[in-house]
């Protein structure tokens, strides 16, 4: 009798290593790569204080940069460049080496979005580059804004692009538009508890007038 208890227990712990052994075989290549450590540093300088934002998104960069050499058709490392250097390019500023910055920037955007034409981020990101650059810097603001709807037709409840969309119609003076546009912003960031597109679009909508 005892020795079936053992034996039971026994093969309790070895059915639970097994199980963890799996678990662990899963989740530790997702956390040793490269890719997965850019894009969890990008998201973590948004909440990171403004010291240490530059130092996690070169880290960020970094890792991105490891993930292309890993494989250069991957769309997602290729944005994971776009992530990290644009957000180091807004806390940089303008300067000569943000202006050559904007050139790989631009360049990486192009390349996500050949290997992958429905990559709603990357859509999103090309419609900012245009929209608000100078058009003596290549900007194109009616582009921009057709990449912008593009990237709602791929993703409709992105929340950030239909937020931005608002901001486009409201700078253009169509306030009707735009107050359509940060309603529907609201509720599908409401709906992906994303608490700062909500607040701003809560925000812009008492500008407007609701």
């Amino acid at each position: 009798m005892r020795g079936g208890r053992a034996r039971r227990r026994r093969s309790g712990r070895t059915s639970c290593a097994a199980a963890l052994a799996a678990v662990l075989a899963a989740v530790a290549p997702a956390v040793a790569s490269p890719l997965a450590d850019a894009v969890t540093l990008c998201a973590a300088a948004d909440r990171a204080p403004l010291a240490e934002k530059r130092a996690l998104l070169e880290r960020g960069l970094d890792a991105a940069e490891r993930a292309v050499a890993a494989d250069d058709g991957d769309a997602r490392a290729h944005f994971a460049i776009v992530c990290n250097l644009g957000k180091r390019m807004r806390i940089d500023g303008m300067s000569v080496a943000s202006l050559r910055s904007l050139g790989r920037l631009r360049r990486e955007i192009d390349r996500t979005l050949a290997l992958d034409p429905n990559h709603a981020d990357a859509l999103v990101a090309k419609a900012a580059l245009l929209y608000y650059t100078p058009r003596l810097f290549g900007g194109d603001p009616v582009e921009g804004e057709r990449l912008l709807r593009t990237a709602l037709v791929v993703a409709p409840r992105y929340c950030d692009a239909r937020l931005e969309l608002g901001r486009v119609l409201e700078a253009r003076g169509e306030r009707d538009g735009a107050r359509a546009a940060l309603r529907r912003a609201l509720v599908d960031a409401e709906r992906a508890a994303n608490a700062d597109v909500a607040a701003e679009a809560r925000r812009l909508l008492t500008r407007l007038g609701g």
